[in-house]
């Protein structure tokens, strides 16, 4: 009998089931037969389209926190609000912990990803593996849960509209840009990264 390649094997993460490897038609998924896990899905997007969406999605986060995000008046004077204004506040009034997971979780680590991503992506576009692939492919691998924009986005209408009781309350642009940046993190987290594994070669030492 022939050998079977590894490209045409889908392995589980979860139960190290073997499968061989089949292509997906639009729509589809393949689960493990053992434990229901996902193993792969249909992508749509190719290498080009994601790049252009990471571009899309570090310009909206460039507005999003440079613009305002809420604006609130009380007796004729408003004061308003960006996300670093917020999280300096919070820092200054002996909230360190919060402050210091507030700017992890809405900044560096989306800033971390949408950066990784494109070096990864730029490469891709010619079948090559970017320089630190692996490593990269690893911690985006343990990062991706704690990237929280959409918690903050729903968090941030629950508190505009309990402080309308107090305060007059008006949305700034910066929380819709992330409201748009959580929108296009949600498309990303349906795409399986490991693609890129399928469709890079590693660089061959001269």
């Amino acid at each position: 009998m022939g050998k079977t390649s590894p490209e045409a094997l889908l392995i589980c993460e979860y139960c190290d089931t073997v499968y061989r490897r089949r292509t997906l038609t639009r729509g589809e998924v393949a689960h493990c037969l053992c434990c229901q896990a996902v193993l792969e899905r249909h992508h749509g997007l190719s290498v080009n389209a994601m790049l252009a969406l990471v571009m899309t999605a570090m310009v909206v986060f460039v507005q999003a926190n440079v613009w305002p995000i809420v604006t609130l008046g009380l007796n004729g004077q408003y004061s308003s609000a960006t996300l670093w204004g917020t999280i300096i506040q919070m820092w200054q009034q002996q909230a360190q912990v919060v402050s210091v997971l507030a700017a992890a979780t809405l900044f560096f680590f989306p800033l971390f990803k949408m950066m990784s991503l494109g070096w990864l992506l730029w490469f891709a576009r010619q079948g090559r593996r970017a320089p630190g692939f692996v490593r990269i492919m690893v911690t985006l691998h343990y990062i991706g849960p704690w990237t929280m924009s959409e918690v903050f986005v729903l968090g941030a209408l629950v508190a505009i509209v309990k402080a309308r009781i107090y305060f007059d309350v008006v949305a700034d642009p910066g929380i819709y840009a992330y409201a748009v940046l959580t929108l296009l993190i949600t498309i990303f987290a349906s795409v399986d990264l490991r693609l890129l594994w399928d469709v890079t070669t590693p660089e061959t030492a001269i």
